[in-house]
């Protein structure tokens, strides 16, 4: 097991994914009945929440099973139902952070507020589409989050290995919050600087989608503190080497990839490294450019290439491509100091490079 054949992603070693597909899978077929049973009109909640869980990279997962391998820890189902968890809480994430930003689209389907809103059209329900749309969808993302807990506790390893992950598994969902509000704090305050935008990027993204799901599998298994030490040299820089990659891909990247439209964290307004950069290496006149179309929500084509060309002319994009590789080389180097178990080392080096290019 952990062997890849050439030209497959570091994600289906262990065929991991199909793996967390199927405990996904397992776990929803035992929860719709106990929704059924509150009221048949619950079907729309668990129809939109098996939609979304069908997409995704599963990347949380991943870091969390193989900081589990590497550490020492057994393949097994018990240690994939836990890095499973990390998919609903990853699914709380994205509802909530869709409400927030007002996105349209999630891998390529309706929002989930916007799912709720159009059925509330079509049945011509009374009060706002909208506003039952934000508040489902809202009640959608705390029902994935109170799963999340369930699966991770009743995964299958034992009560003493769980307990040692449970420390971890707080603080991570705390800083995740934490991160949200510092995101959304910089879009009231129309951003700041490229610091200010790289601490969001740390709390929101970094720590969440790489480090703690190391660190969650390193607890389960009872590594020692040096593994706990490695695996944030690897995955908080690496962690932030993804969100960089992920801002250029909302500005330049093809919605085939993305699944969302073509610059629509322009649209969004999003007050990223990228954006802060660009912001600041501007003249007057691109700089005016930015604000003004930044966060147009009717921001055409021509608008998108007009912002595309400054943040690429101020020699921001640039800048946070060879921020991105010395990112890479930062978290790789941190494998180099520790003792880990194969195949992980060889699939976490594999990962790092996937979640940087996007080869995933």
């Amino acid at each position: 097991m952990g062997t890849l054949q050439p030209g497959t992603s570091p994600l289906d070693a262990d065929e991991l994914r199909v793996r967390v597909q199927r405990k996904l899978d397992e776990f929803l077929a035992h929860q719709m009945p106990i929704l059924e049973d509150v009221s048949p009109d619950l079907a729309p909640l668990t129809d939109a929440v098996t939609d979304l869980l069908r997409g995704g990279k599963r990347l949380r997962p991943a870091f969390c099973y193989w900081g589990w391998r590497g550490a020492g820890g057994d393949d097994g189902d018990a240690a994939v139902a836990a890095a499973t968890s990390l998919e609903l809480l990853q699914a709380c994430a994205l509802i909530h952070d869709d409400v927030m930003d007002g996105s349209d689209t999630r891998r390529g389907l309706p929002a989930a507020h916007r799912r709720f809103a159009t059925l509330h059209r079509g049945n011509e329900w009374l009060g706002s589409p909208e506003g039952f749309g934000v508040g489902a969808a809202i009640l959608l993302g705390d029902l994935c989050l109170s799963w999340a807990d369930e699966l991770l506790m009743n995964c299958g390893l034992s009560a003493e290995q769980t307990l040692r992950g449970k420390p971890i598994y707080d603080i991570m969902r705390t800083e995740l919050m934490a991160g949200q509000y510092l995101d959304l704090l910089e879009q009231a305050m129309g951003g700041g600087s490229a610091e200010r935008a790289m601490r969001v990027v740390r709390f929101k993204s970094a720590k969440y989608t790489i480090e703690r799901p190391l660190h969650l599998g390193a607890a389960l298994a009872g590594a020692p503190d040096e593994i706990h030490i490695a695996y944030s040299g690897y995955g908080l820089p690496l962690g932030e080497a993804f969100q960089l990659r992920d801002d250029v891909l909302g500005v330049f990247g093809d919605p085939a990839q993305t699944g969302k439209p073509a610059g629509d964290d322009l649209r969004e307004g999003k007050r990223t490294v990228l954006v802060a950069t660009a912001l600041e290496a501007s003249s007057p006149t691109q700089q005016s450019l930015l604000r003004r179309h930044l966060g147009d929500p009717a921001l055409d084509a021509a608008g998108v290439n007009v912002l595309r060309e400054v943040i690429t002319d101020t020699g921001a994009l640039a800048h946070v491509e060879a921020l991105i590789d010395a990112l890479l080389d930062q978290a790789l180097h941190s494998l180099d100091r520790v003792e880990l178990a194969e195949p992980a080392r060889d699939i976490l080096t594999g990962l790092a490079h996937a979640a940087t290019s996007r080869s995933i």
